[in-house]
């Protein structure tokens, strides 16, 4: 089964974005959604030769709540736009020193932040320890950063075992 499914997750992953992108859900549509995703993972298997294991029961827990905080960010950005003057912002630059060591983790990690309205990560560092990212309004840094370690770094290492 492993060698006809390598990437379970991303055959799912394409035969849903084969349906969204499809705009409708018929027989045929369905039928080559899913000839996409079981080939396209066995051709770009090769090139994955040491992916992580996934738990997917807590990937889509981490989704959820990743989507919860982009509803949540969006609140409070458009406060801080309407609402505060620019002397007032706190921008700062946080270095924030991961525990990580997927690539695949790193890159959500950093596509997190960058999805959440106020924060944005911008590089990793040469070793790969290191994620340098900007918050638009921290009071506190070192709460921002723990608050990031453990709402999202944390709920990662759970998902990439």
């Amino acid at each position: 089964m492993r060698r006809l499914i390598p990437h379970p997750g991303l055959s799912v992953m394409l035969v849903i974005v084969w349906l969204l992108m499809a705009n409708n859900v018929t027989f045929g549509g369905l039928f080559v959604g899913i000839v996409i995703g079981i080939l396209l993972p066995i051709f770009t298997a090769p090139f994955w030769p040491s992916r992580p294991d996934v738990n997917y029961r807590a990937g889509i827990a981490y989704l959820g709540l990743v989507l919860w905080d982009i509803v949540v960010a969006n609140f409070q950005v458009a406060a801080i736009i309407l609402f505060k003057r620019n002397r007032d912002l706190k921008p700062h630059w946080l270095v924030i020193p991961m525990e990580l060591e997927t690539p695949e983790a790193i890159t959500v990690l950093a596509g997190t932040i960058s999805l959440t309205p106020g924060t944005v990560s911008t590089d990793v560092s040469a070793c790969g320890r290191y994620l340098l990212v900007h918050a638009l309004d921290t009071p506190d840094p070192q709460a921002e950063i723990a608050r990031i370690k453990s709402r999202y770094e944390a709920r990662l290492r759970r998902v990439f075992e």
